[in-house]
């Protein structure tokens, strides 16, 4: 029995979204950040497999792209306005420090690739995927270093202003 190759090619789009997104999640997970591998997986099949329904419409009914207004990157736009309100409900205001920032826009991301994975570009969403851990894991350290100069300048300042 031969297996259609379009179901190969959706399984390897559903799962190549899948494993980014969840490569991405596995860091925010080890540090203990509230949407995790499951959380980001989700997120960046869900954006793949809006894009997977988009090609099979569009294949399905023969439309030409344009004809009868029909676009098959309207319903990829609308991924975008979707995650953003699951991002917006991830921003909290706790004790005068906005958190989740980092959280929302790491998910939006994780759509994005989703998106790309869905459409079969598999390198951008690779390459999108090494840059969004490198920012996780590696700037993080970098504000950390930042934030103690910045206190270390401030305290300095607040001490040499007692002594006047």
């Amino acid at each position: 029995m031969e297996i259609n190759h379009m179901y190969i090619d959706i399984g390897l789009k559903l799962c190549a979204a899948v494993g980014f997104g969840m490569l991405i999640g596995l860091e925010r997970f080890v540090v203990k950040k509230p949407a995790g591998m499951r959380t980001y997986a989700l997120v960046s099949m869900g954006a793949a497999l809006f894009v997977i329904i988009s090609e099979l419409v569009y294949v399905k009914y023969g439309i030409t792209a344009g004809a009868n207004g029909f676009d098959p990157l309207r319903l990829a736009a609308q991924v975008v306005l979707g995650v953003g309100f699951l991002g917006a409900g991830m921003i909290v205001l706790q004790d005068n420090r906005v958190t989740g920032l980092t959280t929302a826009s790491g998910l939006w991301v994780a759509a994005a690739i989703g998106t790309a994975a869905g459409f079969g570009f598999f390198s951008l969403s690779a390459i999108a995927t090494v840059l969004t851990l490198v920012i996780f894991m590696f700037f993080w350290g970098i504000e950390e270093r930042i934030k103690k100069v910045a206190e270390g300048k401030y305290h300095s300042e607040d001490t040499e202003n007692e002594h006047v």
